[in-house]
């Protein structure tokens, strides 16, 4: 008789628990000594052949109860019965073996010749009958689809599950490739990895795999996959097994969820709203999508609060973002920015009368081809056959829709797809929302801000200006940047440029408060340093009363051309430049002085005499300051600009500009360029009077022999009277030195200047009084009239316009 060996093949022993390459095997003759011992024999029990051969069979039994029964069984049982039983053996060691037993009777040619015995450990046989229950459960119950490849990527092998799984009977997946069989799945992968596990025995987990089967060819599929390889006792290959599980569900919620989170960081980066917008339709394509175009109420785009409730009728909205996964969304209907009114028959115009999102899982254009043929010819020539409209929706106002359009994916939408596009939208619609509350808020206060800004610069006789104003970005905010160009008497002129701290309308109208309050106080015509004195007094106060309120720089400075002096003070603001008319270009040293609100810190004026022709450039840090420079590098970028003394002022404003003005500016600025001129000699006559009532009529003569050679003699007459009157309230009220002055500008300006700093008072005189007449007489001649202070005195002035003639 042969003894069994191990068979190398797949499932060897497979079945029978006693015939797999391990058992033992032994024949015992008729009168019960062994004749026959297996090398698994000696590996079970450690005996060896020679030592147990001709030995009775009995003696292997531990006791003597065994040993008697087995005798009993072996005489009732005839020849070709048999045994199949547990009993326990004894080890060459001494120890007790467990093992399960298979007696047979061996029958020769004069009948009963001996038995045959197989045998195993029992606890051995115990788990392979587990294993083989488990491998009997998986191969056949089990729903996990489970293949077995070979060396060459075939199926050797398959259980139900997959059978069930992909709808393919087995006999036509046995000996057929993955591709061959369902060749929209991602095979490729499989194999790949198919290989790995071959060449290198290393398992592969939970891999992913894509694909259509042949049963469900519209729904995309995804598979958790697994592979291991198989091998024989000996480590020989005999294949690999695979096991799948279907997470599509699972992988579903997982890119709906990254989705989601990648929605939440990209949507609402900027307080724009067509951005936002545009933000929404780049979020969803193409994980939602194949194309989205989102559509906002015209009230919407402006910053305006749209009517709360669902959006009824025929309304106008604007296209205000799209994305697709084609290049330059060849099947949007309409273009960012262009104007949109829905038909009420069509889904988007259900979904904003309504206000509730609108499923079509499967596109019926015909029905609505009359009112919207330009929309269905697109979906026609692009192959859109399911959408999504989605209301935008927040505080309970509907802000427009957003529309989701699938064409090159097969599967239809679901409600799973509408959930996700409405999370997409609700997010949307809260950003949108506050990007359209700080639009407002911005345009209003941009508005204001503008409103309190000079709008054109009159031309004066001092100096020739231009300026830029540039407002921040919207996400920054209206600022509180501002700038003037005041006339003064004796035609002079001040220079302003301040900035006040924060943004938005609270800034604009503390800078609306402040330049109303240097327009007052250049009226009283003050000397810088106590005009900035008086709007540090303002500024503390506002910050006493609004605890937002954080200050204020100033710059002011009062140029006069006749003397061609220029004043300065500044209150923490950056200095100015000065360009020569040779085009050399410095930044003044002024006294830098406390930014406005501090209080109580004195500031300081610095004088400078400029030569006619030269440039000033007043501007606020806003002009300067860039993400990608520093301060020392915008001002070297100013400098290089400004040096060219000739250049138009407007083409200069613009050429700083260029050079300065970053991407995406985050505070205002203002650039105020003024170059001076100077009031010629022959155009100012000034003369010393003696404290003597008969000057007035010898300044009477000056004034109408000056005003002769100036060809203003229609002037003559009122000047006349004008002179009078201020002088002889000079000589009666006044001490010396008194001086007469006339200047010939763009008006013709009488100043009489006295030793006294006691004010001038205008009052209505009674009848009967025999004075008190001369200021208001003044006051009717001129249009207008003031008076200033030095510290050597007063000086009263009156300005009259020059006639046609003498212009």
């Amino acid at each position: 008789m042969n003894v069994p060996r191990a068979s190398g093949g797949l499932g060897a022993g497979s079945g029978d628990p006693l015939q797999g390459p391990y058992t033992a095997t032994a024949v015992v003759e008729g009168k019960g000594g062994i004749c026959l011992w297996s090398p698994q024999a000696e590996a079970l029990l450690g005996y060896p052949a020679e030592e147990v051969c001709d030995t009775p069979a009995v003696d292997l039994l531990t006791t003597r109860k065994d040993r008697e029964a087995a005798l009993a069984v072996l005489e009732r049982h005839a020849a070709g019965q048999g045994w199949d039983g547990v009993l326990a053996l004894r080890h060459r060691d001494g120890h007790e073996v467990r093992v399960v037993l298979r007696v047979r009777s061996v029958l020769g040619r004069q009948g009963r010749a001996g038995w045959s015995v197989s045998a195993a450990e029992a606890r051995q046989v115990e788990q392979e009958e587990v294993d083989r229950a488990i491998l009997e459960a998986l191969f056949r119950q089990s729903p996990i689809p489970i293949t077995v490849m070979d060396a060459e990527l075939r199926h050797r092998w398959v259980n139900a599950g997959i059978v069930r799984a992909t709808g393919i009977p087995a006999e036509w997946l046995i000996g057929r490739r993955i591709g061959e069989v369902a060749p929209e799945v991602d095979f490729r992968t499989i194999e790949q990895v198919l290989r790995h596990v071959r060449d290198t025995g290393e398992p592969v987990i939970d891999f992913r795999v894509h694909g259509r089967l042949p049963s469900a060819p519209d729904r995309e599929h995804v598979w958790s996959a697994a592979s291991f390889r198989l091998t024989d006792p000996a480590g020989h290959l005999l294949g690999m097994c695979q096991t799948y599980i279907d997470v599509t569900d699972e992988d579903r919620a997982q890119r709906r969820l990254a989705l989601l989170s990648a929605a939440g960081a990209s949507i609402g980066s900027t307080l724009d709203v067509v951005r936002t917008a545009q933000e929404l339709a780049d979020a969803a394509v193409p994980g939602l999508a194949d194309i989205v175009g989102v559509d906002l109420l015209e009230a919407t785009v402006r910053g305006e609060e749209p009517a709360p409730g669902p959006v009824d009728g025929q309304v106008l909205l604007r296209r205000s973002g799209t994305s697709s996964i084609r290049e330059g969304a060849p099947e949007a209907v309409y273009a960012v920015g262009e104007t949109v009114a829905f038909h009420p028959g069509t889904p988007w115009a259900r979904c904003l009368a309504t206000g509730q999102s609108v499923l079509v899982p499967r596109l019926e254009v015909d029905e609505w081809y009359a009112y919207d043929p330009r929309a269905v010819e697109k979906i026609r020539e692009f192959g859109t056959h399911s959408l999504m409209a989605v209301p935008l929706r927040a505080r309970g106002i509907t802000l427009g829709v957003a529309v989701f359009g699938r064409s090159r994916e097969p599967q239809p939408y679901d409600e799973g797809d509408l959930a996700l596009a409405e999370d997409f939208s609700s997010q949307a619609a809260v950003c949108v929302d506050n990007a359209r509350r700080y639009t407002r808020e911005h345009t209003t206060a941009l508005a204001l801000q503008r409103s309190l800004l000079p709008h054109d610069l009159p031309d004066y006789p001092a100096v020739e200006t231009a300026y830029r104003y540039l407002p921040a970005a919207a996400h920054a905010g209206a600022g509180g940047d501002w700038f003037d160009v005041l006339p003064l008497s004796g035609a002079r002129v001040a220079l302003v440029v301040g900035d006040v701290t924060g943004h938005g309308l609270h800034a604009a109208a503390v800078m609306g408060r402040l330049r109303t309050a240097v327009h007052t106080l250049a009226d009283l015509d003050l000397d810088p340093d106590e005009v900035l004195t008086y709007l540090d007094d303002l500024v503390v106060h506002l910050t006493q009363e609004d605890p937002d309120c954080e200050g204020a720089t100033c710059l002011y400075a009062v140029y006069d051309p006749i003397s061609r002096l220029c004043t300065f003070a500044r209150a923490g603001h950056p200095s100015p430049a000065l360009v020569q008319p040779d085009g050399s270009v410095e930044y003044l040293d002024l006294p830098p002085g406390p930014a406005l609100g501090l209080g109580g810190l004195p500031f300081e004026t610095a004088d400078r005499h400029l030569a006619e022709g030269t440039l000033l450039a007043l501007y606020t840090d806003g002009l300067l300051e860039a993400p990608d420079r520093d301060v020392d590098t915008g001002l070297d970028r100013l400098a290089r600009t400004l040096a060219s003394p000739d250049e138009p002022l407007e083409q200069l404003g613009e050429a700083v500009v260029a050079a300065l003005e970053p991407e995406c500016r985050s505070d205002d600025a203002v650039l105020l360029l003024a170059r001076t001129r100077g009031l010629p000699a022959d155009r100012v006559a000034t003369w010393e009077l003696p404290v003597d009532p008969a000057q007035v009529a010898r300044a009477r003569a000056l004034t109408d022999r000056q005003l002769a050679n100036w060809d203003l003699e229609p002037l003559a007459f009122t000047t006349e009277l004008i002179v009078s009157e201020l002088v002889t309230n000079a000589i009666r009220h006044a001490r010396g030195p008194i001086a007469l002055r006339l200047i010939h500008a763009q008006v013709l300006l009488c100043e009489v200047s006295d030793g006294s700093l006691s004010a001038p008072h205008l009052r209505r005189a009674r009848t009967s009084d025999e004075g008190g007449r001369g200021l208001f007489l003044v006051a009717q001649l001129a249009s207008c009239w003031g008076t200033r202070y030095g510290r050597d005195g007063k000086t009263i002035w009156a300005e009259q316009p020059l006639s046609p003639l003498g212009a």
